[in-house]
């Protein structure tokens, strides 16, 4: 069974229980300021998970983009990418152990969906901690499909829990269900969460029933969630027999690529060049440009790592990772139409990045090779090899790493933040607060991004101005909208005063759900309006801003403060970006 089919058969049988399907959000959390990109399916939900209510319902179905950078270090193993899909269906609210774990089963081992051999899988409940108590409850459901108590296994935290996203948030126990590939085992304590390859994991439950508050403490939430995920890369690769994902369908023509230009065959670097390559292309289809911030510098990161290791297979030919991006766009297009929408701008912009790296790379390495003739190699000198010769720490450690050589890290981050630029160690720092702690600032920033939308269209006399992105943090708002120029110091001044000015005004914000069809007849605006189903949101803030959105947002604009454009400037052709704070 390839992706397609899984993906297929998975939306039939959660629509068959009566859950809606729901698109894929952007892989650059619009609510969520404590990661840099949507991790995992649950993220886009979050506001649902703590009291919004969702359009569509209760019971929602989807498959999530998602992007993991804590795993990069690990692509080229059988089963660690950066870039992957989610396959997950949710109950806000509503069902909650005993059908999640039921459909599960069902769906793994009746025949007319994947037809898995009960036989095979094991499964694992929380343990128990002075957190909150052992899931007797989840292991007797299981008992009750008559698993044997001995493929039930209760494993600690670290195993079976999930959450929250950042430090504080929703959480809960989860129970995972494993596939027995027939290998043998390492040890006789080897069981289903060990890293050998016996046990392949395809499935895990979420019970969202807790809230980590910032003190440490548990709390039991009002409102309990199931959220399930399935990977799909995984999964298509158990179903099909296959020991690793990158010799699925997903994967084959970019492999294929890749080898035929290869004059040098290994399979990591092969590997890691189609993992990290076909994330780039994911990351610019959402318009995010090579920089040494944020998400831009994940995304430099990638796409110079996958060009170090061109080098390493012998690789010469031209803008080769455009014509890997070519084969992305083409297998997935279907699916995600950003891809090909943005599809002169992901080329472009892959083209001038491996431009400028070739460029500084030659002569990166000789500056490199130099100083690898001592036994180590300082931060200060790891700092250079970044600033002058576009060197990521990370590939100075994985050169150092081959030769031998010590390198001195800690005094590399301490350069590091004194030139304000975002090492991981920063960035941990700065996204590390929870969803639940910046939820108020959030819901400000948020509602004022409608106040913002709204301004512009009447200072600049353009009514076909939408809303082209958002990211928010807890600190400022960005926001991204179609226009052709700069905007001019009056124009930015009238603007902010008009947000002002309806903020003084007092007007409260009404939130009403109603079918899509009725909101365009309340000449509601709305962003990616084809990836809406059924029900929507619609926000209204007086005869001001009527906008289709997910929320969350205050109840009244007197709650936002005093709003401050603090820059402007172009995000891409045609698209102008503007960053805004409260003071």
């Amino acid at each position: 069974m390839n992706a397609k089919e899984l993906k297929k058969k998975y939306f039939e049988f959660f629509k068959g229980k009566n859950h809606a399907f729901i698109s894929s959000a952007s892989l650059i959390p619009e609510h969520d300021p404590t990661v840099l990109f949507t991790t995992a399916g649950m993220h886009p939900l979050v506001p649902y998970f703590i009291g919004e209510t969702h359009p569509a319902g209760k019971r929602l179905v989807n498959v999530q983009k998602c992007i993991r950078t804590g795993d990069i270090d690990e692509v080229g193993d059988p089963s660690h990418l950066t870039f992957f899909e989610m396959l997950g269906n949710w109950s806000l609210g509503d069902y909650w152990k005993k059908e999640a774990i039921n459909w599960s089963y069902e769906f793994l081992t009746d025949k007319k969906w994947l037809g898995i051999d009960k036989n095979k899988l094991s499964f694992t409940c929380f343990k128990g901690d002075k957190d909150a108590p052992k899931d007797e409850e989840s292991a007797k459901i299981w008992e009750s499909l008559e698993i044997p108590k001995e493929r039930i296994y209760f494993l600690p935290k670290e195993d079976n829990w999930w959450g929250p996203a950042g430090e504080t948030g929703p959480c809960g126990p989860c129970t995972e269900m494993f596939y027995d590939t027939g290998k043998e085992k390492c040890s006789k304590d080897c069981k289903p969460g060990c890293s050998c390859g016996k046990y392949f994991e395809i499935w895990n439950d979420v019970f969202l029933e807790y809230d980590k508050k910032a003190d440490g403490s548990f709390k039991t939430l009002k409102q309990k969630t199931v959220d399930t995920g399935m990977g799909v890369e995984r999964a298509a690769a158990m179903l099909q027999g296959k020991k690793i994902v990158y010799d699925t369908e997903m994967f084959a023509p970019i492999i294929g690529k890749i080898k035929d230009n290869a004059k040098n065959q290994n399979e990591k670097s092969i590997e890691i060049i189609a993992d990290h390559l076909k994330a780039s292309t994911f990351i610019l289809a959402e318009k995010i440009t090579p920089s040494n911030l944020d998400q831009g510098y994940i995304l430099r990161r990638l796409i110079r790592k996958s060009i170090r290791h061109f080098r390493l297979l012998g690789i010469e030919k031209e803008n080769f990772t455009s014509e890997i991006a070519k084969i992305v766009i083409q297998t997935h297009k279907d699916s995600y139409s950003e891809l090909n929408e943005n599809k002169s701008f992901i080329l472009d912009e892959l083209k001038k990045e491996e431009k400028k790296f070739k460029r500084t790379l030659e002569t990166g390495l000789r500056e490199f090779n130099k100083l690898a003739k001592g036994e180590k190699i300082t931060g200060k000198q790891a700092f250079i090899l970044f600033s002058s010769y576009g060197f990521p720490i990370e590939m100075t450690e994985e050169l150092a790493k081959e030769k031998n050589i010590e390198l001195n890290k800690k005094e590399f981050e301490k350069e590091f933040e004194k030139h304000q630029e975002l090492s991981r160690k920063g960035a941990e720092k700065r996204f590390k607060g929870g969803l639940s702690d910046s939820s108020e600032q959030s819901k400000k920033l948020h509602t004022a991004t409608h106040l913002l939308n709204a301004a512009l269209r009447i200072v600049l006399k353009n009514n076909n101005i939408i809303q082209k992105g958002s990211n928010i943090t807890s600190e400022r708002l960005r926001f991204d909208f179609n226009f052709d120029r700069k905007l001019t110091k009056e124009e930015l001044k009238q603007t902010e005063d008009l947000v002002n000015e309806k903020i003084k005004e007092s007007i409260p914000v009404k939130k009403e759900e109603m079918t899509l069809e009725e909101a365009k007849k309340r000449d509601a605006r709305g962003v990616f309006e084809d990836k809406y189903k059924q029900k929507v949101s619609v926000y209204t803030i007086g005869d001001f801003s009527v906008e289709i959105c997910g929320g969350p947002h205050v109840n009244n604009t007197n709650e936002l403060g005093n709003f401050k454009i603090k820059k402007e400037e172009s995000s891409a052709a045609g698209i102008r970006r503007i960053k805004a704070v409260f003071k």
